[in-house]
């Protein structure tokens, strides 16, 4: 297992492989995806393998005996992982502080087809895994030393995986992670010094704005009014929520279209950009500082510049009203055609 170091005065962590491991790559691949059904082997057993069986979805696991084959989505510890929970303990003091980086990494596997991406995916089969996910979210959170569960995706070389076979990261960590955390920071002030929850008066100040992309009967897409990236968007649930976990059998199904005419239109505009999708859930051990959960999806459209690496400036050359009337058109088209509007 790798180490979690802190900078010698900012709260910035990094995780670095210890002097004795190799740093952590992506296997060699010899033409065979370890995602794809038949490969089973080639990863560690499913935790969870999602099989849809005469109209019902049944949660089964691979055993020695017996590995699932006719899954829809599934579920795994992660063969390369940031972190693991084979700890030993390795403290230093500050200023060059550093502990283990302990924790679950778990690969879902979103579709049992390499060659249907996230944007192409069904929105029944978007529903599937955002059932996995809320299953893994509260699980994860029963587990000793979990303090937080990150869910993420990575998509294209350029945003971080060699692997095209579509599949989400699921990370755990004994701490909040610092975005997390100043997030969190700035929402607990605004409401405390507003009366009020800042991502709702988002949500009204952007429904029907000149940054909306799609709104659906439970969510709301938009570009932000300071992007961070170029055509960078954000989903939220438009009802007032901490915890994903929590959210209903109705808002995963109407998330599921959402996620799938978003990413579907994004794909179509921006000619199927890499990109990142993050999910900021609020912590849910013992925290009061609380952030309403939301979605963030950052298209990698060109490489920052020093003063984005250096000075944490960013610069975005397309203004986000631009953006969201390209988005939105892309993706108003997208869920005409998934709703069969013509």
């Amino acid at each position: 297992m790798g180490d979690l170091r802190k900078d010698y005065v900012l709260d910035k962590f990094v995780i670095v492989p210890r002097s004795s491991e190799s740093e952590r790559i992506d296997p060699p691949l010899d033409g065979s995806c370890p995602y794809c059904p038949g490969n089973e082997s080639m990863t560690e057993p499913a935790q969870i393998a999602l099989v849809a069986k005469d109209g019902m979805l049944q949660r089964l696991s691979d055993s020695e005996e017996n590995i699932i084959c006719d899954w829809c989505v599934r579920v795994f510890q992660s063969n390369t992982p940031a972190v693991t929970i084979s700890s030993s303990p390795s403290y230093s003091d500050k200023p060059l502080y550093s502990e283990p980086a302990y924790g679950y990494h778990q690969v879902l596997v979103a579709s049992p087809d390499h060659d249907r991406n996230l944007s192409q995916i069904s929105v029944d089969q978007w529903a599937n895994v955002l059932l996995v996910i809320q299953d893994r979210v509260r699980w994860l959170y029963t587990q000793k030393s979990v303090t937080y569960v990150a869910v993420y995706i990575d998509s294209g070389l350029r945003a971080g995986t060699s692997i095209t076979h579509p599949h989400l990261n699921i990370v755990t960590f004994s701490t909040i992670p610092p975005y997390i955390e100043v997030e969190a920071e700035a929402s607990h002030r605004y409401m405390n010094e507003n009366g009020s929850c800042p991502a709702c008066n988002i949500i009204s100040i952007e429904s029907s704005g000149p940054r909306q992309i799609l709104s659906t009967d439970s969510f709301l897409s938009f570009s932000p009014w300071a992007p961070t990236y170029p055509y960078e968007f954000w989903i939220y649930p438009k009802r007032h929520t901490t915890a994903f976990s929590k959210i209903t059998q109705k808002e995963i199904t109407d998330l599921a279209l959402m996620m799938r005419a978003t990413l579907g239109g994004m794909s179509k505009a921006l000619n199927e950009t890499p990109f990142n999708l993050v999910f900021h859930f609020a912590p849910e051990k013992k925290n009061s500082r609380q952030i309403h959960w939301h979605i963030e999806i950052y298209p990698q459209i060109h490489a920052w510049s020093g003063l984005e690496r250096g000075f944490g400036v960013y610069v975005n050359n397309i203004r986000p009203e631009k953006a969201a009337e390209v988005l939105g058109s892309a993706c108003r088209r997208e869920l005409a055609g998934l709703v069969g509007i013509t």
